[in-house]
């Protein structure tokens, strides 16, 4: 798809101007409600949608149906990243009315530093055929990788600080507790920051480390910058809200890590297949109608057999604790 710097431009401002409005309309501090996330996100998606229907018109059914398929992998994937955001609120223990304004400001640092990874992919592959052959065994290693940590059961239970903000803490220091929305405040004639400011760099960085590999998934889907850019930025943008939304319902997605190993893996494979077809090698390919068909439909079973699977196990636990309490009781 020919973009044009303008068009650039008009999609930045845009997204811009939905951020702002997202901001202000939300900027004190409260705790969320299902209601008010449930709006919101239903917004960010018939955004999303609304974006997907705008490329269809201007650019045809390839560029509209490569962005409905990366912005549904993408915003799969960006639902890992709320397990991981519920581990690093807990660590912090960031009051409830704080947590929207945290991750606005998180999502906004993820967003910028994603736009990095894109341009710099963007820029690799122009100039690198072959990168498609790394990027796809790095995602069919990654599918891999998650399938056996699914199959362990085992789970992190607590977040660790990376070596970025355990230098910020050291350098700067960290105030004892909350300041409002302050990021930064004065103790001791002294600059520090509040632990506001290292849970909304926590957030923002550790979501470089996602970037690893939903960036390779989605340049298996496009290599239009354009399109990898607006299906990133409408899955981050609306991840605040899914936070509030479904921040119970984490737990009993108990099949996501199999579901998600299952997309990448395809992707991966569809990556080779087409650094194949690059070298010359007939080989066939994956077609965007394919692969959104093949993505929709195992997160739907995925989810499914989750919910399916989890509540089974809440209806087995249930007269074992009942029993528990009647033998205590006696």
């Amino acid at each position: 798809m020919d973009v044009s710097m303008t068009l650039w431009v008009l999609t930045v401002v845009g997204l811009a101007a939905l951020i702002a409005v997202d901001f202000f309309i939300g900027r004190k501090p409260h705790a969320v409600s299902i209601k008010e996330a449930g709006i919101w996100t239903i917004v960010w998606i018939v955004l999303a949608a609304l974006f997907g229907l705008g490329l269809l018109v201007l650019g045809g059914g390839q560029p509209a149906g490569e962005f409905f398929a990366g912005f549904i992998t993408e915003k799969s994937l960006s639902v890992d990243n709320l397990f991981v955001f519920v581990l690093i609120m807990a660590k912090f223990a960031v009051p409830s009315r704080y947590q929207q304004r945290v991750l606005l400001v998180g999502v906004l640092i993820a967003l910028v530093l994603r736009a990095v990874f894109i341009a710099a992919g963007a820029a690799i592959i122009a100039s690198f055929s072959w990168v498609f052959y790394l990027f796809g065994v790095f995602l069919i290693w990654t599918a891999w990788k998650l399938v056996q940590e699914a199959g362990t059961g085992e789970e992190n239970e607590e977040y660790e600080e990376n070596k970025f903000l355990k230098a910020a803490e050291r350098r700067f220091g960290v105030a004892d507790g909350y300041h409002g929305t302050k990021l930064w405040i004065r103790h001791n004639g002294k600059r520090v920051m509040t632990p506001m400011l290292v849970v909304v760099l926590a957030i923002g960085t550790t979501d470089v480390l996602f970037a690893l590999d939903s960036i390779p998934a989605i340049f298996g889907l496009t290599q239009d910058p354009y399109i990898v850019f607006t299906a990133n930025a409408f899955a981050l943008m609306g991840l605040r809200q899914l936070y509030f939304l479904v921040g119970g319902l984490l737990r009993r997605l108990v099949h996501l890590s199999y579901g998600l190993s299952v997309v990448l893996g395809f992707i991966g494979i569809k990556l080779v297949l087409h650094a194949l077809h690059e070298s010359g090698v007939h080989v066939p390919e994956i077609s965007i109608p394919v692969s959104l068909g093949v993505i929709c439909t195992v997160l739907t079973v995925t989810t499914v057999t989750s919910l399916i699977a989890s509540t089974k196990q809440t209806a087995e636990e249930t007269p074992e604790k009942a029993g528990a309490r009647d033998s205590i009781d006696a």
